[in-house]
């Protein structure tokens, strides 16, 4: 049998593997070496595609935001964030190395690019002045990466809320912290689960920027 014939380099094919590499390893493992390694390839090779580091990494940030559900513009618009919003939210959640790497760097891929222009559109076009369309934007953009990083790295698993609630329970005595003392014991109890609701936040915003409409 002919040996099997291996696949040529390609930016694509690159980017690729570092994410599917940085999906499993965390990003912090994530070097042109071990890149090459996984691709079978000699480092310098990849070069040739990828002139470096950062470079690889605006492009695979970009790749990411491509997988995230464009807001349809001229239709509901609520729907359309709302749809933008969930879709985002499962690509960041897919790819927990993602929304740090978003935050802290200037992304300016073609799909990051179109992403923006859509989302700008969607709320132009639902009526909000141009102030508000930016302001309105950044405050999805800024929950949605908040809330990933959040749900990444909370130090509890869902499943262990009530225990941990009810662990918790007698360091916050009543007298003192009654509030704090209330909700504990109903996660405890189980009549409140105290898991994060995305969903809940999200419609708090949409309410807000309706609100703005309706003024307009």
């Amino acid at each position: 049998m002919p040996a099997a014939r291996r696949l040529p380099l390609s930016p694509d094919r690159i980017l690729r593997a570092a994410i599917k590499l940085a999906d499993r390893q965390g990003l912090e493992a994530l070097s042109m070496r071990r890149l090459a390694t996984t691709l079978k390839v000699e480092a310098m090779s990849l070069y040739n595609h990828v002139a470096g580091k950062d470079v690889l990494l605006d492009g695979m940030v970009d790749m990411i935001i491509g997988e995230i559900t464009l807001p349809e513009r001229g239709g509901d618009w609520r729907s359309a964030m709302r749809a933008r919003a969930m879709s985002a939210l499962a690509v960041l959640t897919a790819h927990p190395w993602a929304p740090m790497l978003i935050v802290s760097r200037i992304n300016a891929g073609p799909n990051m690019l179109r992403y923006i222009d859509a989302t700008l559109g969607t709320l132009r076009e639902a009526g909000l002045s141009w102030e508000e369309t930016d302001r309105a934007w950044n405050t999805m953009d800024n929950y949605i990466y908040g809330f990933a990083l959040q749900q990444q790295n909370f130090p509890v698993n869902p499943d262990d809320y009530a225990s941990a609630a009810a662990s918790y329970l007698p360091m916050l005595p009543a007298d003192r912290y009654p509030y704090m003392h209330a909700m504990t014991a109903r996660v405890a109890d189980g009549s409140h689960d105290g898991t994060l609701d995305f969903g809940f936040g999200l419609e708090v915003i949409l309410n807000g920027l309706e609100r703005l409409r309706e003024q307009q």
